[in-house]
C-alpha cells in the first residue's frame, strides 16, 4: 500500500508529526521498533496500581504557550511542580543548588540576598578556565570548587563513564542555581504530567482515521516494501546513514524497580546521587500522580548508567560533535530534496525537552 507520509518512531515527536499530517489530510504509517507507541515517554501501571515510567522519569514543563495547548488538546495535566534533593554528606538537600542548600552545607545562615556574593567568593577562590573549556570549567565558573565537587563531579562520572574535561562546557547550561529558596527543579510558567499518563497521551495523539501504526518492527528491514511521499525519521541519525562517518555515542541506562512496603521511600520523586553509590538517581513515581495512586506500597527505580543499549542521551563531546555535522550535512541535502524530515533527539543527536520536540516538529513540518 502506498501512504502520504511514512514516520519512522512512535514517540513524541514522530506522534506530533503524524498527528498535524493527518489533519492535513495526508494519510500515515507510523513505523515503531519498540512493541509499543510513546518512545521513551511511555509509562504503565503496575500491579500494584502506580504509574511507572519505563524510561525513567519525565515531566512535562514548558514557557510555550503554543506547545502546552498542543499537548492540553489531547490529556488533561495533573497540577505537579517538580522537586529533586540530592544525598550529599548524609542529607537530603535541594537541587539546583539554593539559598537553603548553602546554608546547610556550610553551616550558615545567611539571607538570599547575600547568596549572589557568597557564590562569586567561591568562583573567585578556584581555578578554572575562562572562558570555559569544558563542562568542570562551566560548573566551577558558576559555583566554586567545593560545590562542584559535592554535587557535579562524582556524579559525572558516573552518569558519562568520563571525566567532566573532557565533556562539552555547553552541557553546564541545563544547570540551574537559585539566589532564593525556590526549590523547584523547573521554574516555567506550565508544569504537570498527563492525568491518565504519557502513553494515553501519544494514544490520543495517533488516534486518527488518517494514521495507522506498526509496532515492533524495525523500519530499516521493511523500508523497501514502503511506498511514500514524504519519511519523517526520529530515529538514530548514523544508523539512517548505515554508520558511514562512524558510531555516534550515546548513553543507556539500566533501570531497576523495587517495590517496598511502604507509603513512601523518599521525601520527593527524584534523589540523586553523586557520592559512593553505583546509581546516579533513585525515582520514586507515586509522587508525580496523586490521583488514585493512594496505596500503601511504593515503586521505585534504581537508575544506573551503561555505555551500550538502549540510547537515551547523547554525549556531548568534541568528536561526536564533528561527527554529527557531517551526517547533519546528508540530512540538509534529502531534506532539501523534500522528500524527508529528520527531528527530535536521536533524528538530530541534539538534547531536547519535550516541549521543544513538539515546537520543533511544528516548525519543520510548516515549512514541508
Amino acid at each position: 500500500m502506498n501512504w502520504d507520509v511514512v514516520v519512522v518512531g512512535a514517540g513524541l515527536a514522530g506522534a506530533t508529526a503524524a498527528r498535524i499530517l493527518a489533519e492535513r489530510d495526508y494519510t500515515v504509517l507510523v513505523v515503531e521498533r519498540l512493541n509499543h507507541i510513546g518512545g521513551h515517554c511511555y509509562d504503565y501501571r503496575d500491579e500494584n496500581g502506580i504509574t511507572v515510567h519505563k524510561y525513567g522519569p519525565h515531566i512535562f514543563h514548558t514557557n510555550d504557550e503554543n506547545a502546552w495547548k498542543f499537548a492540553n488538546r489531547f490529556t488533561e495535566f495533573e497540577y505537579y511542580q517538580h522537586k529533586v534533593k540530592s544525598y550529599v554528606d548524609g542529607m537530603y538537600v535541594p537541587f539546583p543548588i539554593n539559598r537553603d542548600t548553602i546554608c546547610r552545607l556550610y553551616g550558615t545562615n545567611i539571607d538570599s540576598k547575600e547568596v549572589s556574593n557568597f557564590l562569586k567568593g567561591e568562583v573567585e577562590d578556584s581555578t578554572f578556565s575562562n572562558p570555559p573549556e569544558n563542562f568542570k570549567d562551566a560548573v566551577i565558573s558558576q559555583v566554586g570548587n567545593y560545590l562542584y565537587k559535592k554535587f557535579f563531579e562524582g556524579y559525572t562520572k558516573k552518569q558519562w563513564e568520563t571525566d567532566p574535561d573532557n565533556l562539552s562546557p555547553g552541557l553546564a547550561k541545563r544547570i540551574p542555581v537559585r539566589v532564593n529558596r525556590d526549590d523547584r527543579y523547573f521554574t516555567d510558567k506550565y508544569q504537570g504530567i498527563p492525568s491518565r499518563g504519557y502513553a494515553t497521551l501519544v494514544g490520543n495523539m495517533l488516534e486518527h482515521e488518517k494514521i495507522s501504526i506498526l509496532t515492533g518492527a524495525d523500519f530499516f528491514k521493511i523500508k523497501d516494501g514502503l511506498s511514500c511521499d514524504l519519511t519523517v525519521y526520529t530515529g538514530e541519525l548514523d544508523r539512517f546513514f548505515d554508520y558511514k562517518y562512524g558510531k555516534l555515542q550515546y548513553r543507556s541506562l539500566e533501570l531497576k524497580l523495587k517495590t517496598f512496603e511502604m507509603e513512601h521511600y523518599q521525601p520527593v520523586s527524584v534523589v540523586n546521587y553523586p557520592g559512593d553509590y553505583d546509581w546516579t538517581r533513585i525515582t520514586e513515581f507515586k509522587h508525580f500522580l496523586k490521583e488514585g495512586e493512594s496505596v500503601n506500597k511504593t515503586t521505585v527505580c534504581f537508575e544506573y548508567p551503561k555505555a551500550e543499549g538502549e540510547p537515551y542521551y547523547i554525549v556531548p563531546t568534541n568528536e561526536n560533535f564533528e561527527r554529527r555535522a557531517k551526517y547533519m550535512k546528508e540530512v540538509e541535502h534529502l531534506e532539501n530534496s523534500r522528500r524527508y524530515l529528520f527531528v527530535g533527539r536521536l533524528a538530530e543527536y541534539k538534547y531536547y525537552n519535550m516541549d521543544q520536540v513538539i515546537s520543533a516538529v511544528q516548525q519543520k513540518i510548516s515549512c514541508y
